[in-house]
Parts: structure tokens; sequence; C-alpha cells
């Protein structure tokens, strides 16, 4: 999608510093690492701020494994099961081969300390999840159709206090050819700090997760995409096992499923640049909104994820 030129505004200025000093303590449990189904760019544009919003509904998620101690109390199992994710996040062009992004996460999660069987499988009200900072570097730039290298490397922070932090971290390859593109992007996720297990240990494991695209650009609006996301629970066995995951065991995830991505520029922006000096300014889409559904491929992921997004370039 080609963009805009560089615009800064006060309310970019005004959301940044919002989100920049919002701050507690504390990814609090140990279940797979699962991210916001968003796909990471090579493209970057000094000066250049965006604004995004990535949500998530998940429809059908599984029943979740109880057992009950002889005391009566319920342990359960901590796969990464929420009903909904919202994140906004503002990113930052610093260079042609830097970008930085900051953001905060809003989850609708399950119970952590069910009472009862019934209730195990109930959910919490919409709260403040997760802050994330986030910085990717541009090894290969892609211009048009080649190849583009990079690195993305992520560190969240739970807003409970006395949750874990974890630190994402891998590789980010493009490719593209005429209207079709291909995004791969495997990465580890390292967690550190949170609850500690019986024997004193913090389940500070490793992770590996995806998110991978195929595109076809139909129009100057529409992209369609096909994408996949996932998890593999606790690579190589590390790390201190939790409580749960002693009890339950670990919690893969796989999601498959279309998007498709309309690409505009309102017309007030048509305006702002058709009074400016940039004689290319009319060509450039500033908005993108993304709709899809990704279908579990696994019994530990829900049968549906509804995803919503939009981007907004200044």
């Amino acid at each position: 999608m080609r963009r805009g030129p560089p615009r800064r505004t006060g309310l970019a200025a005004a959301a940044t510093m919002a989100l920049a000093i919002s701050g507690s303590i504390g990814p609090s449990a140990a279940g797979p690492a699962v991210g916001q189904f968003e796909l990471k760019s090579l493209d970057s544009e000094p000066g250049e701020v965006e604004f995004q919003s990535q949500n998530a509904y998940a429809f059908g998620n599984p029943d979740r494994k109880t057992i009950v101690g002889p005391g009566g109390d319920i342990d359960a199992d901590d796969n990464s099961l929420a009903r909904q994710r919202n994140a906004l996040e503002l990113e930052f062009g610093i260079t042609r081969y830097l970008k930085t992004r900051i953001g905060i996460e809003y989850e609708k999660e399950r119970r952590d300390d069910p009472t009862t069987v019934q209730s195990a499988d109930g959910y919490e009200d919409l709260k403040l999840d997760e802050y994330a900072v986030e910085a990717i570097g541009i090894i290969i730039p892609r211009k048009g159709d080649g190849v583009g290298l990079g690195v993305v490397v992520e560190y969240e922070i739970a807003a409970e206090s006395g949750g874990g932090q974890s630190l994402n971290f891998g590789p980010i390859f493009e490719w593209a050819k005429g209207p079709w593109s291909v995004t791969i992007i495997p990465t580890f996720v390292q967690f550190f700090g949170g609850e500690r297990n019986e024997a004193g240990q913090q389940d500070e494991k490793i992770d590996f997760a995806y998110a991978n695209q195929l595109k076809y650009h139909w129009s100057q609006n529409l992209d369609i995409a096909l994408e996949a996301y996932g998890t593999i629970d606790r690579v190589g066995g590390r790390g201190g096992r939790s409580d749960e995951a002693a009890l339950f065991g670990d919690f893969d995830q796989h999601r498959l499923g279309p998007v498709v991505y309309w690409n505009l520029t309102p017309p007030f922006a048509k305006s702002s640049e058709k009074d400016s000096d940039d004689k290319d300014g009319d060509d450039e889409e500033m908005v993108s909104l993304g709709i899809g559904t990704l279908f579990g491929l696994n019994d530990n992921t829900p049968n549906t994820t509804l995803k919503l997004s939009m981007e907004v370039y200044f």
C-alpha cells in the first residue's frame, strides 16, 4: 500500500505522551504466547507516524481443563484463551532502516482463580493487560519486486502488579513479485518473572511463534490475504513449569484464514494534499481497514477468531 507524506499532528503527539507515561509493572500467566494477529512490515519513512488499532474476538473457545483438589480447591489450565483483545499502538519512522512502536493492550481473559468447575470457563471484564515497546530494523529494504529482510524485537510488560515480562525477537522476511507478496515472521518469546511454582521457580520458558501472510494486491484499494498465526508452547521443555503447566501440560495454538484489506484516502486528506506542494499526494492511501476470520486448526485453539484492524498514517 502506498502512503502519503509524513505528518506530525497535535493529536498524534498527545497520544504518544499518553502511551509513554502509562505504566505499572507486572504477561502474567505461563500460557502460550499469542500475539495480536498482525504482520510487521519493512516499510519505514523518517518522520512518519502510524496509529494502529488491532482487535480480535474469539468464538467457540475450548472447554477449560480442571481438577478438584482434596480441599475443594479448583486447579484450572492456563491456556491463553481471551474472549476479546483490543490493542492501540503508535509507530514512528526514525530512519529508512529503523522504526519503533509503543502500545497498550486490553483483554477479556478467563478467570484467574475460579471457585467452581462451572466458573472456570467464565471471563473477567475487559481490562488493561499489558504495555509494549518494539523496534524493527531493516537490513535489506524492499521496493517493489524482490526480497526484503529485517529483525523485530518487542518487550512486553504485564499491567498487573507481580506479573511477568516477555521478550519477542526474530527475523522478518518479505518477497514480492507483481501483485503477489509473502511475509514470514518466525519469532522466539522469552518469558521473565511472574508467579513462582511450589518449588519456588519462575516459569521462564521460551515459546516459538509465527505470523505469515500470502497477499494478492487486487486493486489500488483492495488486498486479499491468507494469514496464519501460531505458537508452539515451551520449546525444548525449557523453564520451571508452573503448577498449572505441571498438571495440564502445554498448549500449542494454530490459526489460518482469509483477511481483506480496504485501503483508502479520506476526503479531508485528499483536500489537504491538493493544497500542498506534494504533486503525487492524490495517489496515496492513508488508511487501511482489515477484516478477516481465522479458523482454529487444533483442539487448543478457538474455533474462529474475528480479526478487525485499522491503520492510519500521518
